[in-house]
């Protein structure tokens, strides 16, 4: 089991910038980002893999940034320029050994 914890969250003005951080109990070959928006379905939005490859949605590439550091348990969520249609609960993913394990997530909020 892996326990997954999310942090970084909160209200901010449209075109500001929020740094979600997300802490595994074990180290995680893979992590992602999701969110939720009220109303709509879970979406991915953003990967990265062991070896740092990066991925991003595409309503979200050139503004948000994934990161992780050298214990393979800690990723971040740089969110730049931010938009009311980012709202959403945040949620993050650890693969490991073929399975996913979810946070319970944090509520991010834009403002316009």
């Amino acid at each position: 089991q892996v326990q997954v914890v999310e942090s970084g969250g909160g209200l901010v003005q449209a075109g500001g910038s929020l740094r979600l951080s997300c802490v595994a109990s074990k180290g995680c070959p893979a992590m992602n980002w999701y969110r939720q928006a009220p109303g709509k379905q879970r979406e991915w939005v953003a990967h990265i893999g062991h070896d740092l490859d990066r991925n991003y949605a595409s309503a979200v590439k050139g503004r948000f940034t994934i990161s992780r550091d050298s214990s393979m348990n800690t990723v971040y969520l740089q969110m730049n320029s931010l938009k009311s249609e980012d709202t959403a609960v945040y949620y993050c993913n650890c693969e490991l050994d073929q399975m996913g394990y979810w946070g319970p997530g944090t509520q991010v909020t834009v403002s316009s």
